[in-house]
């Protein structure tokens, strides 16, 4: 059997890889647009914004998981989705699985979802066996946040939410598991953390790992977007930004599964356990 992994060179797709040549019993092979010869596996070229590339880096593949790119521009990564799939459909894989998010609903752009839900629609409609795995907020992401709320003394948000934080490598691990596995033809699946977080909970989880102070702060999306732009963000990463906290309010990251254990046969780690080395 031979699993492409597209979207190899990002830290999720890194530990994707790393995954399956520990497990053994597969042919691995990495996708990305800066192949690595000296990988230990076969690299193969495939660029999402040049379709082309695509046909010859899923040739032969028996199964391929699709990790979409950090494109912030609005329609990119929809249309890099949506390419993506058609290549693996036209080069005949026989099983595509898509990396999604948690919480994923019909949305417009430039909201976060929007991508997400067209390319999972994409899958269903025309993919001959096909599985998704959603994934929670990164416990890492967060950690970054937190670094950045302890300098301002507050994690600023657009309400109350809970989040079910988890960490990328138990998401990478969960992921190898699905390509390595039977039986997930029509899946979906949601990668989360062992509990939801509110805020109250995480902002006095960092303040006692840290050892400093910190309070929240909510704020209307207009006056967070600008905040954000007087800190020099760019519009696009702005606006992602502001759709991700939106998705937080509106109860998308509040979601507990069994699904990381179920695939990788580990636990996820906790939050106190990926904060615990950060501050």
């Amino acid at each position: 059997m031979k699993i492409g992994v597209s979207g190899a060179s990002g830290k999720l797709g890194t530990g994707v890889l790393e995954n399956l040549v520990q497990r053994g019993g597969a042919e691995v092979v990495g996708v990305s647009r800066t192949p690595d010869a000296t990988a230990g596996f076969e690299t193969r070229f495939g660029d999402y914004d040049q379709p082309d590339s695509l046909d010859a880096a899923y040739a032969g593949l028996d199964r391929l998981l699709l990790i979409p790119t950090t494109s912030l521009a609005p329609g990119q990564r929809a249309r890099q989705n949506l390419a993506a799939i058609d290549a693996a459909n036209r080069a005949g894989v026989k099983h595509v699985s898509f990396m999604s998010s948690s919480g994923v609903r019909a949305r417009q752009e430039p909201d976060v979802w929007a991508s997400y839900f067209v390319a999972e629609q994409h899958l269903m409609r025309t993919a001959a066996s096909w599985s998704v795995l959603r994934m929670n907020y990164y416990s890492e992401s967060f950690a970054d946040e937190a670094k950045a709320a302890l300098n301002q003394g507050a994690i600023v948000g657009l309400g109350e939410n809970r989040v079910a934080f988890v960490s990328r490598n138990d998401l990478a691990a969960a992921a190898a598991g699905l390509l390595l596995g039977e039986g997930h033809d029509g899946a979906i699946y949601t990668g989360t953390g062992p509990r939801t977080w509110t805020v109250a909970e995480r902002v006095a989880l960092v303040a006692e790992l840290s050892g400093k102070p910190l309070s929240s702060v909510v704020m209307t999306a207009e006056a967070l977007g600008d905040r954000f732009r007087q800190a020099g963000l760019p519009s696009e990463v702005v606006d992602v930004v502001l759709s991700i906290r939106k998705g937080f309010v509106d109860g998308g990251f509040d979601i507990v599964t069994g699904d990381i254990e179920m695939l990788s046969g580990q636990p996820p780690r906790s939050l106190e356990d990926v904060l615990a080395g950060a501050f």
